[in-house]
């Protein structure tokens, strides 16, 4: 069928065929966008150069002033998706969004509390470890049930693809939102405990004397020896020399995302400490979190600085 073949003009659009109104709204839509291409390209240029810019200033930001990038990051995952639901009406999004937050200022206010309890590091990492691993569950079931989906598995169980695609997305957009959320929270709260506790300062000095029995995390002593087997938990040492609570160091490291020993500062190898081959899918997840944080945090704003800049040439 010939759409640019042009329709007669004498005719009303009721006495058209059903071919003849085809081409007749497709000459109405090329008609409404012509000598819009130019516009077009302009509107992607500024696209492209808003992502570039924005990718640079990001990155020397996050490099000279990480604690304000990390903040505003973190406020930006917290704040842009659920304005989103509430616009669109997802209700069920907003309601687990409402759980989590509750549930999280209290731990964020226990973490911020001066003096601050012994007991408050383990019960700040144990929530967040939680969250990790439930994203985890939650991001890997949904990524199963998409792939399994992709292979028809729904047909041997009379469903149609549709429900389970939506189930799957919904388990994986779960995992990795509140995966990345909590580890943001558990970074600032792990910078503010480890400041009040005072193993730790900005400048990477120790503020006192660390004695031999004591977990540089969380201040309280030692259950056991580095090579001896707990009962309740083990005890970890780094390259430092430097000795921990195993559930403490793992808090720290995965959770907080520090990399450094608590007390030195010193650089803890990731791969060399957790040799367990059930510990590496934990840190490849973190990594991804970490990816992720820039598709739900920044583009969103890129995107609204770009319509911004579209607007201000009249490109809309």
């Amino acid at each position: 069928m010939d759409l640019h073949r042009p329709v007669d003009p004498n005719k009303t659009y009721e006495e058209l065929t059903s071919e003849e109104k085809l081409r007749y709204d497709h000459q109405k839509l090329y008609e409404m966008h012509k000598g819009h291409e130019s516009m077009h390209t302009t509107m992607v240029l500024i696209l492209i150069g808003t992502l570039v810019v924005a990718q640079i200033v990001v990155v020397e930001w996050k490099k000279r002033h990480y604690r304000s990038y990390s903040f505003f990051t973190m406020v930006a995952m917290w704040s842009i998706p659920v304005l989103m639901s509430l616009k669109n009406s997802w209700w069920r999004f907003i309601t687990v969004w409402t759980i989590f937050t509750l549930l999280t200022a209290l731990v964020i206010r226990k973490s911020t509390r001066r003096p601050m309890s012994v007991t408050t590091p383990r019960l700040v990492y144990k929530w967040f470890y939680l969250i990790y691993k439930l994203s985890c569950v939650f991001g890997v079931f949904g990524y199963i049930v998409m792939m399994l989906t992709f292979l028809g598995l729904n047909l041997a169980f009379g469903h149609k693809p549709q429900p389970w695609m939506d189930v799957a997305l919904m388990c994986l957009f779960y995992g990795l939102y509140f995966g990345v959320l909590g580890r943001d929270v558990a970074e600032y709260c792990a910078d503010k405990m480890a400041a009040s506790i005072g193993y730790y300062t900005k400048e990477g000095m120790p503020t006192r004397q660390l004695e031999n029995n004591v977990c540089a995390v969380c201040g309280n002593q030692l259950l056991v020896a580095v090579n001896e087997e707990g009962v309740i938990e083990n005890t970890y040492k780094l390259t430092c020399g430097h000795v921990f609570h195993e559930f403490c160091i793992r808090g720290w490291c995965i959770v907080g995302k520090k990399q450094t020993c608590p007390y030195c500062k010193d650089k803890v190898d990731l791969k060399r400490m957790f040799t367990n081959p059930w510990d590496r899918p934990q840190m490849l997840f973190g990594q991804l979190l970490d990816w992720i944080r820039w598709l739900v945090a920044w583009q969103p704003l890129v995107l609204f600085l770009a319509q911004g800049i579209n607007w201000i040439f009249g490109l809309e």
